[in-house]
């Protein structure tokens, strides 16, 4: 609250703070399947869509951040019925913005077509991280030949 004087009375003026929009902090995404050929299927590797990513090269601002699959559960843990599989992204799949990701615990199979949350951090530098992921796939050609 705020008090003015006006002609020697004092007179009191109540101001509301403008509320903020929440800041979210992760980025929605779809757990659209398993990394898979023709016969063989990689539990360990999920495929994830994520919002607004179309290409392979928007896809380079994600490597390296942090994954959350948060699912709901019936009992009660440490005051909670959420729980949560974290992993990180790995690399890029294809050249339409799906990412791959390793998760601590592999993904249930119920889990495909649910939401993922993407975290914007660890923060790094993008031109140095590309520049570190281009030696590090040179070296590892080199290494092939």
């Amino acid at each position: 609250a705020l008090y003015f004087i006006i002609q020697g009375q004092r007179e009191m003026v109540k101001v509301e703070k403008a509320k903020k929009a929440p800041v979210r902090l992760w980025v929605r995404g779809r757990f659209v399947g398993f990394r898979r050929g023709k016969s063989v299927t990689h539990e360990n590797q999920a495929l994830l869509t994520l919002e607004g990513v179309k290409t392979e090269k928007e896809t380079d601002y994600y490597l390296g951040k942090r994954v959350a699959y948060v699912y709901k559960a019936h009992t009660l843990k440490k005051n909670t019925k959420y729980r949560a599989v974290w992993g990180k992204i790995m690399k890029a799949h294809g050249c339409n913005g799906v990412v791959r990701a390793k998760f601590r615990k592999n993904l249930p199979p119920r889990a495909m077509g649910g939401p993922i949350r993407v975290m914007l951090y660890p923060q790094h530098d993008q031109a140095l991280f590309s520049s570190q992921l281009a030696i590090k796939y040179q070296s590892t050609q080199n290494q092939k030949k």
